[in-house]
């Protein structure tokens, strides 16, 4: 009995551990430290294995990259459209030469421009123009007028108060001048005479390298510009001439902007440039010019005008009276007839509200060749969301005593 007992107690002793075993097991907090250490055991593997990747990926880079591997291209549109209602005494030249004097340019100009960001410092810019020319391309379409490269730009900010320029195609004294940027313009009016600020900016000079320089409140701005070299021969499409552009800039509290800058030009005669080839620059260091027996007195395509130096001198003044409104005035004087002043004074609302407003005075006096030349503009502004801008206004010219007036519409759509 005493054996029968022992082993009756072994059994139920072992089936109790049994039990025990198998509770445990299905303990909740048992299962959850296993699991705890399984899932760490899993997160442990995948960043061992993150790693890995990350290291491949950076030595592929070391080895396979090059100056464009990081880059980013951003691309802008504008499509401009102009039209006008003129009103006038007669149908005349002087009539006419009034409209061309006022900036008065109907159509449709459209571009659009790719700018490549190579690094965190420089900057590659290509622009294309579509704008039709009735008279240089009489057989185009208004919707059918071809893409061409206007211009292409490379900046690079070397530090905080440097930066360089390089514009080998289609460089304008704009293009290096602080802060006149042809798509960043809100102020814009009707006509380009109270658009785009002294007309010096605007001179197409070939191609181009600038440096600007920011010291505290001031910026320095020089330029060389060549215009014409490598141009077949016969062609009259640019003067062959160096240009020197310079700008200094004082930017003072509450938004105001004093600049004075100039552009001095130095012609080159073209039979000269053709001796050398394309691209080659020579430098001259007499200021007289012997004409040999062979070379004609003048270019067909330069004209006596451009046969002697000449320049122009710019101040600019811009100032934000509250934020919203912007005012601005510019006067110029060329060198080769300094009596000739330019100037107008614009007041605009630059505010993104969806209505605004602006207005201009300009004129043109002491032209010797030409009448005093005055006019006035005035718009309204509706934007229609932030892509598309709409201003109907009214324009009034004086040539002496021819006078014009014109209805015009002008619509801006970016993208």
């Amino acid at each position: 009995m005493d054996s029968v007992g022992d082993q009756f107690k072994a059994f139920a002793k072992s089936g109790q551990h049994f039990l025990d075993a198998i509770f445990r097991r299905r303990n909740p907090i048992e299962i959850l430290k296993r699991l705890q250490r399984e899932a760490f055991s899993d997160l442990m593997k995948l960043r061992d294995r993150q790693e890995k990747v990350e290291r491949m990926l950076s030595f592929y880079k070391s080895s396979k990259g090059g100056p464009f591997q990081e880059t980013i291209t951003h691309v802008r549109g504008q499509m401009d459209f102009m039209g006008a209602l003129l009103i006038m005494g007669d149908f005349n030249q002087p009539n006419l030469d009034i409209i061309n004097r006022s900036g008065i340019k109907t159509g449709i100009d459209s571009r659009i421009a790719f700018e490549t960001s190579i690094g965190k410092e420089s900057a590659l810019a290509a622009e294309f123009v579509a704008t039709p020319k009735g008279k240089e391309h009489p057989s185009f379409d208004v919707l059918e007028m071809p893409l061409s490269l206007a211009k292409l730009s490379y900046t690079v900010n070397v530090n905080d108060w440097l930066s360089l320029m390089a514009v080998p195609v289609g460089a304008q004294c704009r293009d290096v001048a602080v802060g006149s940027n042809s798509f960043d313009q809100p102020g814009k009016g009707l006509t380009d005479f109270s658009s785009f600020g002294p007309p010096l900016l605007n001179l197409l000079n070939g191609s181009a390298i600038g440096v600007a320089v920011r010291k505290s409140c001031f910026i320095a701005s020089l330029a060389q510009f060549v215009a014409g070299l490598g141009m077949p021969s016969g062609s009259n499409t640019m003067e062959n001439r160096y240009s020197t552009f310079g700008q200094l800039v004082c930017q003072f509290r509450r938004g105001t902007k004093l600049s004075v800058l100039g552009v001095h030009q130095l012609p080159l005669l073209s039979k000269q440039l053709r001796k050398f080839g394309a691209f080659t620059i020579p430098i001259v260091l007499s200021d007289q010019h012997e004409m040999s027996e062979t070379e004609p007195e003048t270019s067909p395509f330069i004209g006596a005008r451009t046969q002697v130096a000449a320049g122009s001198t710019a101040i600019v003044l811009e100032s934000e009276l509250d934020g919203f409104t912007k005012l601005g005035g510019w006067v110029e004087m060329n060198t080769v007839n300094p009596k000739s002043v330019q100037w107008a004074v614009t007041m605009s609302d630059v505010s993104e509200d969806s209505f605004g407003w602006g207005m201009s005075l300009g004129g043109i006096v002491g032209d010797s060749a030409t009448a005093d030349h005055f006019q006035a503009e005035s718009y309204v502004k509706f934007n229609m969301g932030d892509k598309f801008c709409l201003k109907p206004g009214l324009a009034y010219a004086t040539d002496g005593n021819s006078k014009i007036a014109a209805l015009m519409l002008r619509s801006n759509w970016s993208l």
